[in-house]
């Protein structure tokens, strides 16, 4: 099957060093913005906003919300299109969890999103850690909604599985990017890690929905880009993040191309077609970006499925049948 995208011709490309005008963002400043900033700082907190230099910092925080990074700021892995800084961690915060649960409950959060950096020198990769944050959200703010984007960690299933046992309501995994490119832009990372890690996640705890993201501009063919979102659905994700990618710095790999909005619009066709049940696609979107938003649109469109599939069905949105698993890694 082949689908027909917008092509931007010739004369719109955009000359290197430029970024284009769909780009541009109001710079952040709002009395929310500028209260949040001040209790993350007060609660020793970090976040994926700052420390990945997000684009859409100002309007997140003004709406107060905000993805909590947690396990430190320096992550084990190098990947060459992520500005957060890379190292060995000396970071272990035992008290991290309650803060954070604290932190969305003072703030009157109804969703939040927790990620971390990879910490592939912790034998667990900071699974329990994982788990004690969401439980700790669930004590302070039951009322709140928890989505994870959470690390491959290394492929280990058991880790997997101490997170999905704290019951997270969606469970994010980014693939970033097609699978040729894993080896130049996701140092550490593994295409087929990535996919079975939602195929292990569907197997153990498939009322749990599934989202993953991907970032454009490192030199993938549109070819590459749809043969990752089919893979994606045949490992039942069912919310789907695609994003320009922007060079953090000229450390970071270039950026071989800016898609134009309508392209986006375009791939997003596409992926209702192959059966998301939700696709934020643009220029500026990020895996965090409105994710209330697409929560809610799963979890409507769950509910529609469980109408219509009887009272007694076990079925959920988004999800193709689940299969056994009992497994050690994800691969």
């Amino acid at each position: 099957m082949t689908y027909a995208l917008p092509v931007i011709q010739p004369s719109s490309r955009i000359p290197e060093g430029r970024k284009p005008a769909w780009l541009k963002v109001r710079a952040p400043g709002g009395p929310n913005y500028m209260r949040l900033k001040s209790r993350l700082r007060e609660w020793n907190l970090h976040s994926v906003c700052e420390e990945a230099h997000c684009p859409n910092i100002g309007e997140c925080w003004e709406d107060a919300t905000a993805t909590f990074m947690i396990l430190g700021d320096i992550c084990t892995r190098n990947c060459g299109y992520c500005a957060i800084a890379h190292g060995t961690p000396v970071w272990e915060d035992r008290e991290e969890p309650e803060r954070i649960g604290r932190a969305v409950g003072e703030l009157g959060l109804e969703y939040v999103v927790i990620t971390s950096v990879n910490r592939d020198d912790l034998a667990d990769g900071g699974a329990a850690h994982w788990a004690a944050t969401v439980r700790a959200v669930r004590r302070h703010a039951p009322r709140c909604r928890v989505e994870v984007l959470i690390p491959d960690f290394q492929g280990r299933a058991a880790s997997l599985e101490t997170v999905l046992d704290a019951r997270p309501d969606i469970l994010n995994h980014n693939t970033e990017t097609v699978e040729r490119l894993y080896k130049v832009a996701r140092h550490g990372g593994r295409y087929a890690r990535a996919l079975g890690l939602f195929r292990h996640a569907r197997a153990v705890a498939p009322e749990i929905p599934t989202k993953s993201g991907i970032i454009l501009g490192l030199g993938e063919e549109r070819e590459e880009l749809i043969a990752a979102m089919r893979d994606l659905r045949e490992v039942g994700v069912s919310i789907l993040t695609l994003g320009q990618y922007l060079r953090p710095s000229p450390q970071h790999l270039p950026v071989a191309r800016y898609y134009h909005p309508d392209e986006f619009a375009g791939l997003a066709a596409v992926g209702r077609e192959l059966g998301f049940v939700h696709v934020e696609a643009g220029p500026l979107v990020r895996s965090s970006y409105h994710a209330k938003r697409q929560a809610d649109r799963a979890q409507r469109h769950e509910a529609n499925s469980a109408m219509s599939d009887g009272a007694g069905s076990h079925r959920v949105s988004g999800h193709p049948p689940s299969a056994p698993a009992s497994r050690t890694t994800l691969q």
